[in-house]
């Protein structure tokens, strides 16, 4: 069984998770520094101006972390999303069934309480 209190948690993880690894993964080399000329790029331009091999591999390493990267950000998103939405929709759900638990008069038939169930 999952409790709402465990969506929520699960799913602030994963925005907490998005917001930590898009602020410390150096998206396309663009690197601590403000000016956004980005020291891993700025390097890999620097090796191939000099028709050094390395350049353009490390140019090649940047773009296929930055495309990992993304992949990973893309998916703590839509987890923190979707479980954000599933808490809501739970929420909404046992209001519903509370509400028409209390509002019967008597003793609730089982017949009722296994629609529940389905």
């Amino acid at each position: 069984m999952v409790y709402q209190d465990d969506l929520g948690a699960v799913g602030h993880e994963a925005f907490v998770l998005h917001s930590e690894l898009r602020k410390k993964s150096d998206i396309a080399g663009m690197g601590a520094d403000d000016n956004g000329s980005g020291t891993t790029m700025q390097a890999a331009s620097e090796l191939k101006s000099r028709n050094l091999a390395l350049g353009s591999e490390l140019e090649s390493t940047v773009e296929i972390w930055t495309s990992q990267v993304k992949h990973v950000l893309q998916a703590c998103a839509h987890i923190s999303n979707h479980l954000d939405y599933s808490k809501k929709l739970h929420g909404q759900e046992d209001a519903r069934i509370a509400a028409e638990i209390s509002g019967r008069t008597g003793t609730l038939p089982v017949s009722a309480l296994n629609d529940y169930f389905k």
